[in-house]
């Protein structure tokens, strides 16, 4: 055994860590967790498999992150499992459980995630790229979290719910409908409170990107317009700016928009 592995940790010989994975004191990892170079797994830890964790990944003390869903369909034996990309730091109390086979059987979470203590991500939830997740914040099933969404703490995001790239909830807040990309989110049941101003300065968008995302947030909630009307609007200022355009695409694919 890797001097790497703490001896207290229980590992399954059919568990596969690369030599350079670090396993603390009393964590114990089960068959078919994979887990990748440069990766950190803290004291306490329970991995659960069928799950892969990619490279450069902390997972933190008292995670769960692999077990069965606690959707009352799941069964041990199911086909499905836990994908976690690369740089992702998890932290105390975190729990991520695998797909059902009510969809692909698969929870992913992607790369440069920083998920804070007692969060929850639950089955079938697909978590992409640079994401915050503040203390508490709570997943129900079938989630979908695009690019950059930072959630305050003790969110509570309910099932089948899409939440756009660079959108913004305030601690708190309560969603039960899709939050379009850029917008911020407060409250329970949630509504919006506007853009998402500083987080898109900080990404490098630029002057004209921000008076553009104004205008499409103006005509999605505050114009008062029928929603034929407002992806017209929308439609109109998506020809000069990408920010906009996909603004409008998120508006045509949802199914339940969060209204103001």
């Amino acid at each position: 055994m890797s001097g790497r592995i703490h001896p207290t940790a229980v590992i399954d010989p059919a568990a596969e860590l690369h030599e350079t994975v670090e396993v603390g004191p009393y964590t114990v990892i089960g068959p078919g967790v994979s887990i990748g170079e440069g990766s950190w797994i803290g004291p306490h830890v329970v991995l659960q498999g069928p799950m892969r964790l990619g490279k450069r990944n902390r997972v933190y003390q008292f995670a769960s992150l692999g077990e069965v869903s606690q959707d009352k369909t799941a069964q041990k034996d199911d086909a499905t499992r836990v994908e976690i990309g690369d740089d992702n730091t998890i932290r105390e109390y975190v729990t991520i459980q695998r797909g059902t086979l009510k969809e692909q059987g698969l929870t992913r979470i992607g790369n440069d995630n920083w998920i804070m203590a007692y969060c929850h991500i639950a089955h079938d939830c697909l978590i992409d790229d640079h994401t915050i997740f503040a203390n508490g914040t709570t997943l129900a099933g079938h989630v979908h979290v695009e690019d950059f969404v930072v959630f305050g703490g003790v969110t509570m995001v309910a099932q089948f719910c899409r939440i756009g790239a660079h959108s913004f909830s305030a601690g708190g807040a309560g969603i039960t409908r899709d939050v379009p990309p850029f917008v911020i989110v407060q409250g329970n049941p949630a509504a919006p409170r506007g853009i998402n101003i500083e987080g898109i300065r900080r990404r490098n968008f630029t002057a004209e990107d921000i008076a553009d995302i104004k205008l499409g947030y103006r005509t999605m909630f505050l114009a008062g317009l029928r929603q034929e009307e407002m992806k017209a609007e929308l439609a109109e200022i998506a020809q000069r700016s990408p920010s906009v355009r996909r603004m409008l695409e998120f508006v045509e694919s949802s199914k339940r928009l969060i209204q103001k």
